[in-house]
């Protein structure tokens, strides 16, 4: 019997779409994790580079709640400007232009981010995001 998994470009349309509502609900308590679990294998990792503020790695679907519980702290919305999908089998690079506006200062912050991700069997196994301007993030969220 074989298993039919959403495409890679389907689970994607999925997270993104489900991190962007969590955060706009404003996170735990206010959103349902489950449709971002749903697109996560029970294995991933996200890595989140030094010098921002959600800094270290973040391991299984109850650490990706955990980070996604300090973004809707942090900021009060997310939304993805444009985005593209290269993917190359389990591999793929996402590379987003990005608006967040800041929850504490209301600051906005227009940036780019670049993913490195992988996804297998129509689950997300490891996500690396790379900023443009680290220092531009924690300004955002700490004001003038």
């Amino acid at each position: 019997m074989s298993t039919t998994h959403p495409t890679t470009s389907e689970t994607l349309t999925r997270f993104y779409a489900a991190e962007t509502a969590y955060v706009a609900a404003g996170g735990p308590g206010a959103a349902a994790f489950d449709d971002i679990a749903a697109c996560l294998d029970p294995q991933v990792v996200l890595h989140q580079a030094p010098g921002l503020p959600y800094a270290g790695d973040w391991r299984g679907p109850d650490g990706i709640e955990r980070f996604m519980a300090v973004m809707s702290e942090a900021w009060q919305s997310i939304e993805f400007l444009d985005q593209s999908h290269i993917i190359d089998g389990p591999d793929v690079v996402v590379t987003s232009r990005v608006r967040f506006v800041a929850r504490a200062t209301g600051r906005a912050l227009e940036t780019r981010i670049v993913q490195l991700m992988t996804v297998r069997d129509g689950k997300i196994t490891e996500i690396r995001p790379f900023y443009w301007d680290p220092p531009a993030v924690t300004a955002a969220l700490q004001g003038p």
